[in-house]
């Protein structure tokens, strides 16, 4: 069973919006890394499955970045280890926007 995860809106580095007109994209497959943004943090997760209906890959948190770098092993109620589900619309760029505050 996954962890039912409330993932942060990606903005400005949305993924499915980087590729919308790019014919060569390719949907998430077994074993790619994800990222997504999960209360404030970067989050990575391993593709375990991809559902094209509903175009959501399942996966497991590989790890929890801050926005330093810097490696945790939980963040809220997300764990490293868990499984999840990670909509399309939700996958983000790793990069963090210049104006955005550091982490405190």
């Amino acid at each position: 069973m996954h962890k039912h995860i409330e993932w942060d809106d990606p903005g400005s580095a949305s993924v499915m919006e980087y590729f919308k007109n790019d014919p060569d994209y390719t949907p998430p497959y077994p074993g790619a890394m994800l990222s997504a943004r999960y209360q404030g943090r970067i989050v990575r997760v391993k593709v375990e499955a991809y559902r094209e209906d509903d175009t959501v890959s399942i996966g497991s948190v590989a790890a929890i970045l801050d926005r330093h770098g810097r490696h945790h092993d939980s963040h809220f109620k997300l764990t490293v280890g868990d499984i999840v589900r990670l909509p399309d619309d939700k996958r983000a760029m790793e990069h963090w926007a210049d104006n955005e505050e550091d982490d405190t």
